[in-house]
């Protein structure tokens, strides 16, 4: 039986959206079967009807999808709620489908600040719910296979780590032209506290840790609004501090004109280290000391002698997987653990997926690293 989906979210005009739909039907395992794609009644209609959907299961708002839809029968009801939204409209949303009994998928970050992050983690840990934060870069092939041979020790002591996240979409004040996407983001009563380090270096800082396996215990940042008139950060560099011991950095910035979505993650241990690009991501570089450069490649015989890799991977060795397969890389293993629930069955836990704790861990990197630009702080503790 397949699982199925509510998405609160993501109607017409949306970016990511379309793009959640896409990867949840991916894999044949997931049915959208209700939705409030849009706080405008009109093109929530026009979506739903667009993707299919009954005109009884698009609702106005999430409010009355979530009341709605639990009291369908346990046959008809979503197995969970996709939350699609800006930032302001996750804790809401995701707390009280929660609350009716719901699994929960939400687009990072979690929410607006720790206290509602705390909340949140606290009633997942009460309802029982699953629960998936889409960080979907750590979905990719190979991003597992680095995890696997860092945490398997391959690479010896880690000694640095260096992640960067450039976009150039900001370099001009689009959210002044009529963007959508750039609208809400520049805003703060939507957005939050923060602009690019919530949009982009939440993800780098997830990469970061979901990769070395450490936690930043403090960091020191630099925040600049380069555009003049411009409410949140557009550019950013945060110096890390992990549990360790050793320092890393983070650099994230949405005004560096010409680049379109270079999210990069460097690895440096004693033995050896490790270079990955999303702008190319089925290579990860591995640097040694003693021997060549070696580059693995997803799907080749190389790169799939490790574990979590070939779970991760649809297609042969020189068809590119990317962004999309990512993503659903995230829904199907969501769906998997929903199924071993539902079966009373165990879930496979190198089908990952980001949850709670990440999502509590990345609002404390938030707030810390507004605090530490604010007060130009040394060092602010997470």
């Amino acid at each position: 039986m397949k699982v199925r989906m509510s998405m609160i979210g993501g109607g017409e005009g949306s970016f990511i959206g379309p793009v959640h739909r896409m990867a949840a039907r991916l894999d044949g395992m997931i049915d959208l079967v209700s939705g409030a794609f849009s706080s405008d009644p009109s093109v929530s209609k026009v979506t739903g009807l667009k993707e299919g959907l009954a005109n009884e299961r698009i609702y106005d708002t999430w409010q009355e999808l979530i009341k709605a839809e639990s009291q369908r029968p346990a046959g008809e009801r979503p197995d969970f709620v996709a939350i699609v939204t800006p930032n302001h409209l996750h804790y809401g949303p995701a707390r009280m489908a929660l609350e009716a009994g719901f699994n929960v998928l939400c687009d990072k970050p979690l929410c607006l600040s720790v206290a509602e992050a705390i909340d949140l983690h606290e009633t997942v840990e009460r309802t029982g719910k699953l629960f998936c934060l889409t960080h979907n870069y750590t979905g990719y092939p190979m991003i597992k296979k680095a995890r696997e041979m860092v945490l398997g020790g391959e690479i010896g002591e880690i000694r640095k780590v260096a992640v960067e996240y450039f976009q150039g979409w900001l370099s001009s004040p689009v959210e002044t032209t009529g963007n959508r996407q750039a609208e809400w983001r520049a805003d703060p009563h939507r957005a939050g506290i923060a602009g690019t380090m919530a949009d982009i270096g939440t993800h780098a800082f997830n990469l970061a840790e979901y990769v070395t396996g450490l936690e930043t215990v403090a960091l020191s940042a630099d925040l600049h609004s380069v555009l003049k008139g411009r409410l949140l950060d557009d550019d950013g560099s945060v110096l890390l501090l992990f549990n360790s011991g050793i320092s890393g950095t983070l650099l994230a910035s949405q005004i560096a004109l010409g680049e379109e979505n270079n999210l990069s993650l460097r690895v440096y241990g004693d033995k050896g280290s490790l270079c990955w690009r999303q702008m190319d991501p089925n290579s990860l570089k591995v640097m040694w000391s003693d021997k060549p450069l070696q580059i693995y490649r997803s799907a080749t015989p190389f790169s799939t002698a490790g574990i979590s890799a070939p779970l991760h991977l649809r297609i042969p060795a020189g068809h590119p997987e990317g962004f999309i397969e990512a993503f659903a890389n995230l829904y199907r293993n969501f769906a998997l653990n929903i199924m071993a629930v539902r079966e009373n069955g165990k879930h496979d836990p190198l089908l990952d997926y980001p949850g709670i704790n990440e999502g509590v861990r990345g609002m404390k990197f938030l707030e810390a690293v507004v605090s530490s630009a604010m007060n130009k702080s040394l060092r602010t503790a997470l």
